[in-house]
């Protein structure tokens, strides 16, 4: 299992843009998609994909983090287990 936490998402931006905006950056689908509690400046929602690799997580990453999109700069991070 792998996750990604995309951060600094536009307020509004439905799951189905996410997955679409992903998807045109080479991502699979996820498998879970959960919108994380803050104070709503920066909107975030943390990406679980069952069966995908993390160094391939990892070079998929690369490709938007920092990336403006939707008038944010987005940051992505990848979530490791420490415990596993």
């Amino acid at each position: 299992m792998s996750r990604l936490l995309l951060g600094n998402i536009g307020p509004g931006t439905s799951d189905a843009e996410i997955g679409a905006f992903l998807e045109k950056y080479g991502f699979p689908p996820f498998n879970n998609l959960e919108h994380e509690e803050g104070d709503g400046s920066h909107p975030a929602v943390l990406l679980t994909y069952d069966n995908l690799d993390v160094m391939v997580l990892t070079k998929l990453q690369e490709r938007i983090d920092h990336m403006y999109w939707k008038e944010r700069e987005l940051s992505a991070s990848i979530l490791h287990d420490r415990f596993a």
